[in-house]
């Protein structure tokens, strides 16, 4: 009896595999201190008012974690005002194993060369970000471009479009 169900046990967990959503139902949620935050804006494509920028994070925890719903995103002017991301599109619970992955795009209306006179413009080279569910843990990721370099977001709007978060292939 106790051969067949550690049989069933181990068949199941072999079918639905450790990253399914199935096995998140047995992981904790992933927090903002368990996770390697790196933010990258993209090139500029030509004639475009679009800019578009991906949001990378890693599970440095030392275990597995469940990444439920989307990530906090805001790009503040100091104390003033400030762009938040709003995310679009159905999701699942990404159940992120250990040096795991999880990307999410990002797209906001970019400031015309120039445009200081915008009465919305918010310019920063560092955003703050938050694990889903876990808001009062939110940290400054610095913004990069995609050699590395520091860079400043110049949003002009008062949101940010953000895609569905999916677990990156290594």
């Amino acid at each position: 009896m106790a051969a067949a169900l550690i049989f069933s046990v181990t068949a199941g967990l072999a079918l639905t595999g450790c990253g399914s959503p199935r096995m998140a139902a047995l992981h904790a949620n992933c927090t903002t201190k368990g996770l390697r935050w790196k933010l990258t804006v993209l090139k500029k494509k030509p004639h475009t008012p679009h800019r578009d920028a991906r949001l990378s994070v890693v599970n440095t925890g030392d275990k597995p974690c469940v990444f439920r719903g989307f990530p906090a995103f805001e790009v503040h002017l100091g104390k003033g005002p400030e762009s938040d991301a709003q995310g679009h599109g159905r999701i699942m619970p990404i159940d992120l194993r250990r040096g795991g992955t999880v990307v999410t795009s990002l797209r906001y209306k970019d400031c015309r060369k120039g445009a200081a006179s915008d009465p919305f413009m918010i310019s920063n080279d560092v955003a703050v970000v938050s694990a889903p569910r876990d808001y009062p843990g939110r940290r400054a990721v610095e913004v990069r471009d995609e050699a590395g370099k520091r860079q400043a977001m110049n949003v002009c709007a008062a949101s940010i479009w953000m895609g569905a978060p999916y677990e990156a292939a290594e």
